[in-house]
């Protein structure tokens, strides 16, 4: 058989471990579904080409592996614009393939005619047009090397209609791992040496301590030296509920009173305080140490006591080395304070967890999600205040369980997401929880999960309106515009027109039977929870 372009570009996306195309159909990228048949590369077509993008994102998240969507010219490219953003804030290695209309009709008014880099320079890696059928397999081995290599973010190409039609020859492809960086051993030392003099430190891992394949280095690093760990992101789940050093529940106190916080994958943005720590109760600012995949992810916008760059894994095992050569020994007690801290705000969680208040309190919701969720669970989040919930009170048991839409804060990731979790980790329980807000962004893909039967459970909790816009305008300005949703608005029933199974709950002990006949489905199934309008997420933050 004769190869054409399309061809040659599956059969690159194939050796650099991509199984999976996600796509919304259209005629500019035909070749790419014809190469796909050919070299037997599932494809998965979506409802929006935002949603095609998202779960390719989520593949990358979950696998650590690069992500594929393909979309056609025009509008389905600039419906993607969103999910390539999301991707370049999270740090993930997607490779976006595009249609352009043709070269021989370049410049004359061709359908969806439109130069589509200029869009995406500045949220990817790379953002280029192909040269030629002849270097197709050139030109799409550069997207997946850019993707992956560190610091790790989404690359867009895109191809003339004609050129992906036309006759190309077969590649070779050499997919040779990125050589890992190897951090500086003189910036260890240092570090090391504030680690020995720290009374109270603290250890965040962010998601790129997962996407570098450090957890276990970083869990190794934490317990050696008795570090209270803060989670963020995709940080959540290497060291699993329960664990005596995770001090999530006692993050403000952590924070407050810190004299050193070593920051590792993630960066030092709203999410954590832009990188001011301490100062808690008369206590001096915290030093601060940031430790990064690549030099380009270290901080600049505030003053850092310490900073290492490379291979988070290689990072880890030296500076244990350079820690214990320094002689850093454990801080007990503090870490003792910390794990007391938490404990007690667990103990006080209780009752509102099994609240019977009617309406519904969001809190009861995830008193009974807990007691269902098995511990390999993925557990997504799409939504403002009812998702910020589960960042409080659903703490994963094993890393790579968790995703949300990261720092750049899009809604209508879920239903991407959910698909890429279910191909995923196909033994696992996949939930979506859902603000009402966040699920008129993509509830059509559940469309996409019936057709290619992937069952996901999805809780929505529905206070009718925009919770993080609502309640904040009040306080500002004694009223709210723009804020208001459908009281009890029957998501559900979109669901189950759509062919999937749910049901609308209203009383707090309806909650646990209703989940519990979601997961017992083997359907895409909505429980659409009623919750209390009046209560609004205790935020510390708004992001500004």
């Amino acid at each position: 058989m004769d190869k054409h372009a399309g061809d040659i570009a599956v059969a690159v996306s194939q050796a650099y471990g991509v199984d999976t195309m996600f796509t919304l159909s259209g005629g500019h990228v035909f070749p790419l579904y014809d190469g796909a048949v050919h070299e037997n590369m599932r494809i998965l077509d979506v409802r929006h080409e935002q949603s095609a993008v998202f779960a390719a994102e989520a593949t990358a998240r979950l696998t650590r592996k690069p992500g594929l969507a393909v979309l056609t010219a025009g509008p389905g490219i600039t419906n993607g614009v969103s999910g390539v953003a999301t991707a370049h804030f999270n740090g993930s290695p997607v490779v976006v393939l595009g249609g352009r209309a043709p070269a021989s009709r370049w410049g004359s008014g061709a359908l969806q005619e439109m130069d589509h880099p200029p869009l995406f320079e500045s949220i990817t890696k790379l953002a280029f047009t192909g040269s030629g059928a002849d270097a197709i397999g050139q030109d799409v081995e550069m997207a997946f090397r850019t993707a992956l290599a560190p610091h790790r973010g989404p690359v867009f190409l895109d191809f003339y209609m004609d050129h992906l039609f036309a006759p190309a020859a077969e590649r070779v492809t050499e997919t040779l791992a990125p050589s890992p960086l190897e951090p500086d051993p003189d910036r260890l030392a240092e570090i090391a040496r504030l680690l020995a003099e720290a009374e109270r430190p603290v250890l965040v891992l962010g998601s790129d301590v997962w996407m570098d394949r450090a957890e276990e280095a970083a869990r190794d690093f934490a317990e050696e030296f008795r570090l209270p760990v803060i989670p963020n992101g995709q940080g959540r789940g290497i060291l699993p509920a329960g664990h005596e050093l995770l001090a999530t529940r006692a993050r403000g106190l952590a924070f407050g009173q810190a004299d050193l916080v070593i920051v590792a994958g993630a960066p030092l943005d709203f999410r954590l305080g832009y990188g001011w720590f301490g100062g808690k109760n008369g206590a001096p600012l915290a030093r601060v140490v940031h430790l990064a995949d690549a030099p380009s992810q270290l901080a600049t916008h505030t003053g850092l006591a310490g900073s290492a760059a490379g291979d988070l894994s290689m990072l880890f095992w030296a500076l244990t080395q350079a820690c214990a050569t320094a002689g850093v020994t454990p801080r007990a007690d503090w870490a003792e304070k910390l794990r007391e801290a938490a404990a007690a705000a667990i103990a006080a969680d209780t009752g509102l967890l099994e609240s019977d208040s009617d309406p519904i309190h969001p809190m009861r919701v995830y008193g009974e999600l807990n007691r269902q969720l098995a511990d390999d669970a993925v557990v997504i989040g799409d939504g403002g205040d009812f998702v910020s919930y589960a960042g409080k009170y659903v703490e994963p048991r094993n890393p790579g369980n968790w995703l949300d839409p990261g720092p750049y804060g899009c809604l209508g990731t879920g239903l991407g997401y959910s698909i890429a979790a279910r191909l995923a980790r196909p033994s696992s329980q996949v939930v979506l929880l859902l603000g009402d807000g966040a699920a008129g962004f993509s509830l059509m893909d559940v469309d996409t999960l019936v057709r290619h039967n992937l069952p996901v459970v999805m809780v929505c909790g529905n206070n009718g309106m925009w919770g993080l816009e609502k309640h904040p305008m009040r306080m500002l300005y004694g009223y709210d515009v723009a804020a208001d949703l459908q009281p009890q608005a029957r998501y559900d029933q979109v669901v189950t027109a759509l062919g999937g199974g749910g049901e609308l709950v209203t009383k707090p002990s309806d909650i646990g039977p209703a989940l519990q006949r979601a997961f017992d489905s083997g359907v895409p199934y909505l429980v659409n929870i009623a919750t209390d309008p009046e209560v609004a997420y205790p935020r510390t933050t708004t992001g500004v």
